[in-house]
This record gives structure tokens, C-alpha cells and sequence, in this order.
């Protein structure tokens, strides 16, 4: 998967399209990330011992294909591309060759 924790995305299809936001989750097994405030819906919570009840928003995943990793450097959703730097895999944006990962 290339996309970590912690990233920058913007989705490319959907109600939420245009939005950007950081990654909360990622399940690469599913093909799929949490993104903050993208695909949120009400969920009606029962009262617990820890919490008191009502009505609370919560994020749900959505498909990775669906969003692309923002460059941090050109600020610009791009395609990435994998090089070789000291024995270690990082990630590279495609336009401006900047490093996404520390070496």
C-alpha cells in the first residue's frame, strides 16, 4: 500500500470529492483508509459505565482508489513513485521528485 498514517489525501470521487484531509487508518488488507472529516455519518450510541449516550459522528472508511496522495512539497495531488535511497524504499513525488519519507 502506499499510503502511511498520517498522510495528506484528497478524494477524487464520491459526495466527498475535492476534500482534503489526513489519514487516520489505513486496513491495507481491505484496500481501504479512514480520512478525517470524509465519509462521516450519525451514529446513534447506547449509554455505557464509560460514556453517556446520544448521537455521535464517526468516520468511515473508503477505498483507496478513491483518494491521492498530496505532495508536501508542490502541494499538489500526485502519483508517487518508489526509489532506492541507502538500502531503504521511499516514496517520491512524481512532478517534483521530492522525498515523501525520511531516510
Amino acid at each position: 500500500m502506499h499510503l502511511k498514517k498520517g498522510d495528506t489525501v484528497i478524494v477524487l470521487s464520491g459526495k466527498d470529492k475535492g476534500k482534503k484531509g489526513k489519514i487516520l487508518k489505513v486496513f491495507p488488507d481491505k484496500d481501504k483508509v479512514v480520512v478525517e472529516r470524509v465519509a462521516v455519518v450519525k451514529k446513534h450510541q447506547r449509554p455505557t459505565r464509560n460514556f453517556q449516550g446520544g448521537i455521535i459522528e464517526k468516520p468511515l472508511p473508503i477505498f483507496v482508489s478513491k483518494v491521492m496522495l498530496v505532495c508536501p512539497r508542490c502541494s499538489q495531488p500526485t502519483r508517487i513513485k518508489m526509489e532506492t535511497v541507502q538500502d531503504k524504499r521511499v516514496r517520491a513525488c512524481k512532478s517534483c521528485e521530492e522525498m515523501m519519507d525520511k531516510v
